[in-house]
């Protein structure tokens, strides 16, 4: 069920998010009554999409369907990066043009995307297509003395923009005595200080290059954003997003240009999503830990265990990306999947007069005592992304919800014709629907057939739990009662109930 990109008018929001610009967790409030602007930086296409990547789009294409859900029109843009040394080098490497490598790559991401039902975004400005926004933007900051240029360079002044450093934290005095006695290489010599940065570079013989009133060259990274956004969505955006590897230098680069140029703040809000670790260690090439989406679901694990694994961890947590982590995410999407397929499937059998789900927000609460439960089971989710994204608590609300319609599921499937008399008894049909509509903002839909973990049979992982009992335990001694409480939720989204008993003992069930 596809989300619209337009809503009736904004519904009182009580959406709390850290921003990575004042590092704390505040309301958010957009700059124009129900409609919200958002910029996500998006990928360098020189190759396939990695987990990384998934990790930070399937957060993003939460926040935007959450907003989506709750009343507000959206206006989603993501950048194509198609201008860099990464692309440049892989068609050296290949023989063949800039162009194609750039073209092959942003069909790729495209198809790996839609696999992991990520909304694409309402536009998709590339670098190559905003050179005339680029080239206005760096004449705008040499003009006002925030940018100089040499020898067919242009470069950002730093220490021009007095607010720089103020996203990532970075004192420039500090660091410049923490650089001195480095010896220069011949492009720092030309720098009027070590952390000035390229806004336009020189055309390097044999690489492609684009005229400029500084001679042909081709953009910097950072300039490209800026001028994206300008051209966009305006001078001054609701929200930023990105991974946390660029909050320095990309995202710091993009506010002091933004802000010399316009004297206006680029954006209220700074999002940043956690990096992804695999076995413990941060994933890389080198390390040959480097996973990409296609491989990841070429080798068997659904699109949908996929967004479920990551969405068990806050978006700004670190996640570590294990077999059984995985294997745990494949066992819960398993019995979510049954209870989602269910209205689909065996619509007939139930008569069930709407077998198809509601569109979001059209379940109002009623009288009777199911809708009033349906009705709170709806604001747990809401308080649940209300309070900065928290999508492990979201989906712990899912599965709780699932529990009966699994269980009638697995009853219809043995051929159980008891369990049809009895689900009129429950009407079991407004929490399917509501099911669907709130599993809907995360992003899950029912797949065909749900894929069995990877390597072993769904079985539970009783280590994993144990360790993770420990870990909550060891939490809890210590007061940590927020982690032990998010110990708690994602092993619920994983569809494993704590139970806590007298002496400090916890057992668990697996529902």
């Amino acid at each position: 069920m596809a989300l619209a990109s337009k809503q009736a008018p904004a519904l009182p929001v009580s959406l709390r998010l850290t921003n990575t610009l004042t590092r704390r967790t505040e309301t958010f409030t957009p700059l124009k009554d129900g409609h919200v602007s958002i910029y996500c930086c998006g990928v360098t296409v020189y190759d396939l999409c990695h987990l990384g990547h998934a990790r930070s789009y399937i957060a993003w294409d939460v926040l935007r369907r959450y907003l989506i859900w709750r009343g507000y029109t959206v206006t989603f843009v993501q950048n194509f990066t198609d201008i860099d040394d990464k692309i440049l080098k892989r068609a050296a490497e290949k023989k063949c043009s800039m162009e194609h490598i750039s073209e092959q790559n942003i069909e790729a991401f495209h198809q790996d995307m839609d696999a992991l039902g990520i909304l694409r975004p309402d536009r998709m400005p590339r670098a190559t297509q905003c050179l005339d926004g680029i080239r206005a933007l760096i004449g705008e900051l040499e003009t006002s003395g925030a940018a100089y240029s040499v020898d067919g360079d242009v470069y950002f002044a730093v220490m021009k923009h007095h607010g720089y450093g103020k996203l990532s934290g970075r004192d420039l005095n500090e660091q410049q005595q923490n650089a001195d006695g480095r010896v220069a290489d011949a492009e720092e010599a030309r720098k009027q200080h070590s952390f000035d940065f390229a806004l336009w570079k020189g055309a390097k013989t044999g690489e492609p290059s684009f005229p400029s009133p500084w001679g042909a060259g081709r953009p910097g990274w950072h300039i490209e954003c800026s001028a994206m956004v300008r051209e966009e969505l305006g001078e001054t955006i609701d929200i930023h997003l990105g991974g946390a590897d660029l909050i320095f230098p990309h995202h710091e680069n993009e506010i002091a240009q933004s802000e010399a140029a316009t004297g206006k703040q680029l954006a209220r809000y700074w999002l940043h999503n956690g990096m992804v670790n695999v076995g413990g260690q941060k994933m890389s090439k080198s390390l040959g830990n480097f996973t990409t989406i296609r491989a990841l679901l070429e080798s068997g694990v659904s699109p949908m265990t996929l967004r479920l694994f990551i969405l068990q961890a806050h978006y700004r947590k670190p996640l570590d990306f294990t077999a059984d982590a995985i294997n745990a995410a494949a066992t819960g999407w398993k019995g979510l999947n049954a209870a989602l397929g269910l209205g689909n499937i065996y619509a007939e059998t139930l008569n069930w007069p709407e077998c198809k789900p509601l569109q979001q927000g059209a379940i109002q609460p009623a009288h009777s005592s199911n809708q009033e439960q349906c009705s709170e089971i709806r604001q747990h989710f809401i308080d649940a992304l209300d309070d900065d994204l928290n999508s492990s608590g979201a989906i712990a609300v899912l599965f709780d919800l699932a529990r009966p319609l699994r269980a009638l599921a697995n009853r219809l499937e043995r051929g159980d014709t008891k369990a049809i008399q009895e689900t009129a008894q429950l009407n079991l049909l407004p929490r399917w629907q509501l099911l669907v509509e709130l599993a809907n903002v995360l992003g899950l839909e029912a797949e065909k057939a749900a894929q069995p973990a990877p390597d072993d049979n769904n079985r539970v992982d009783e280590n994993h739990i144990q360790l993770a009992i420990a870990a909550r335990k060891e939490a809890k001694a210590a007061r940590d009662f927020a982690k032990a409480d998010r110990i708690r939720d994602e092993l619920r989204a994983q569809g494993i109930e704590l139970i806590d008993k007298p002496g400090g003992l916890t057992d668990w069930i697996s529902s």
